[in-house]
């Protein structure tokens, strides 16, 4: 199968995974939890959307505008926060799972936002040898 029918599949099969994901959530903690895990799904897509969307879909426009490509390979994580944005946005379990799996992949980027553990030995380390 090429690869335009596996994307088709996935595109009518995602709704019925999410009912089925949803039904399930909901026999688990209840439907009121349910729904209130997916509002907030929403409001974060929406959040980082609104945060981080528009400058990379503006940055995107432009390198496209100027066809500079090496541009856009440089804003990746740019692009895989707009795309965990869209996918947090579409209420469902499966889809905010993806898009909190781009969003920690996203510590890769932006290795100054996490502290690691080499960060913070390299800082126990200073704290020590200045006698603190």
């Amino acid at each position: 199968m090429n690869v335009a029918k596996w994307v088709i599949l996935a595109v009518f099969a995602l709704p019925i995974l999410e009912l089925a994901a949803f039904v399930a959530v909901a026999a688990a903690i209840g439907f009121g939890w349910a729904l209130s895990l997916i509002l907030v799904g929403s409001l974060c897509g929406a959040l980082i959307l609104r945060h981080a969307g528009t400058g990379h879909a503006a940055r995107i426009r432009v390198a496209m505008d100027n066809g500079s490509f090496a541009a856009l390979q440089t804003g990746l994580g740019g692009g895989r926060m707009l795309l965990a944005g869209i996918l947090l946005l579409i209420p469902g379990f499966i889809t905010d799972i993806i898009a909190l799996i781009l969003l920690v992949g996203l510590r890769h980027t932006f290795p100054s936002a996490v502290p690691t553990r080499r960060r913070r030995r390299r800082s126990n380390t200073r704290a020590m040898a200045s006698g603190a």
